[in-house]
């Protein structure tokens, strides 16, 4: 079947290819896991996508239309504005905290001074006290109020808060300055839940714990600063590792995802296992030799050879080889970016000009390497811009 399939996209991208690295979209494979998606997920939560992970909004606007969003998780200002420009109504939680330097320059920047204050579907990621009060002050300048989402840390270790003391004292600024600060809600990533090795802790018992943690600083909220808690809090939560865990039962009300959705082999774990791989990178072959030859060791030249040796056009991406099967590169002969060496079985029928195929591990790394997705469907392809930012 793979055979086959690759045989297509070759066919397809020999009649409309441009000759240079493609990075594929199997149109009918994402929609087929957007539906599965939302097969899965429960009225309570509501999906947000991670803008970062399916930078380009086409691909963006399928899936808001199939899960009925229009909220996004966004990591990279650029993108702000991208999603802002192309979408109306949305709700965008930034997904790390940003320098105060850079939300400064969002702001002097905006295209429409006039509207700033409207840009109430904003919140920005606060994870410490002295990150709050630099956005207080700003907020003050600039005469308008922030939306602040608390950074909380529920077993990943990667910095947020991590005591009732510390939520404590940011919830009391927050308090204390109304006119500039608003608390939106909380974002807890937890993708330490899929990562960690079953030896030290189960899965099932690192999502209990988490899910623990994350309840006890909502209640602190709502028990001791009840003039903060409104019906609107955005109760952030996810990640695709553990998407399947949230629509069984979470404490949350908001989940982000989006890697799931395309499905890098970073993301073949067990509970995503109804979703299959929906992007591929093709790179056409340059020269096809009957062996590799390893400078220096020219005497291995008369030995039986299993491999023909294919250079391509360009390499070393965070990817891994699917077709021809059995292709890899060479251990001696090294990486390259330029024109990676593979090793392709002997009996394989390939041909300069032909493609091969990798999958990628992660998207958020591989989009931005091309200005276009090849969208594929019915045979066909069509192109669809990235954010490549």
């Amino acid at each position: 079947m793979h055979s086959n399939y690759f045989q297509q996209l070759t066919q397809g991208l020999q009649q409309q290819g441009t000759g240079t690295p493609q990075l594929i979209l199997d149109l009918d494979q994402y929609q087929k896991n957007l539906e599965a998606v939302q097969s899965k997920l429960p009225a309570q939560l509501k999906p947000r996508l991670v803008v970062k992970s399916l930078a380009s909004i086409p691909l963006l606007q399928l899936a808001c239309e199939k899960l009925t969003t229009r909220r996004f998780m966004v990591f990279h200002l650029p993108h702000l504005l991208e999603i802002i420009s192309a979408f109306e109504q949305v709700d965008l939680l930034l997904g790390k905290p940003m320098p105060i330097h850079a939300v400064q320059h969002f702001y002097q920047n905006f295209p429409d001074q006039k509207a700033l204050n409207d840009q109430s579907n904003i919140q920005w990621l606060i994870d410490d006290i002295e990150r709050l009060q630099q956005y207080l002050q700003l907020a003050q300048n600039l005469n308008i109020c922030l939306n602040v989402n608390i950074e909380i840390d529920v077993g990943l270790h990667r910095g947020g808060i991590s005591s009732q003391e510390q939520l404590i004292e940011l919830l009391k600024l927050i308090q204390q300055y109304p006119d500039a600060l608003r608390l939106s809600g909380l974002m807890g990533y937890d993708a330490h839940v899929a990562k960690l090795p079953k030896i030290l802790k189960s899965p099932e018992k690192s999502y209990q714990e988490s899910q623990q943690t994350y309840q006890q600083y909502k209640n602190i909220i709502q028990q001791q600063f009840p003039d903060l808690w409104h019906a609107d809090l955005c109760f952030n939560g996810g990640g695709s590792p553990t998407f399947m865990q949230h629509c069984q039962q979470s404490v949350c009300n908001d989940l982000a995802f989006g890697s799931m959705l395309l499905k890098p082999s970073d993301f073949d774990l067990d509970n995503l296992s109804a979703l299959s791989c929906a992007v591929w990178i093709a790179v056409p072959i340059l020269k096809v030799l009957p062996y590799s030859q390893i400078p220096g060791l020219e005497m291995l030249n008369h030995l039986p050879h299993r491999y023909k040796a294919v250079f391509i056009y360009g390499g070393y991406w965070q990817a891994d080889y699917i077709y021809p099967e059995k292709s890899r590169p060479h251990m001696l002969y090294g990486r390259s970016s330029n024109q990676e060496m593979l090793q392709v079985p002997a009996q394989c029928e390939i041909h300069v000009d032909d493609y091969v195929f990798l999958r990628p591990t992660q998207t958020e790394a591989v989009i931005p390497q091309f200005a276009r997705l090849y969208v594929y469907s019915e045979r066909k392809f069509i192109e669809w811009d990235t954010f490549r930012e």
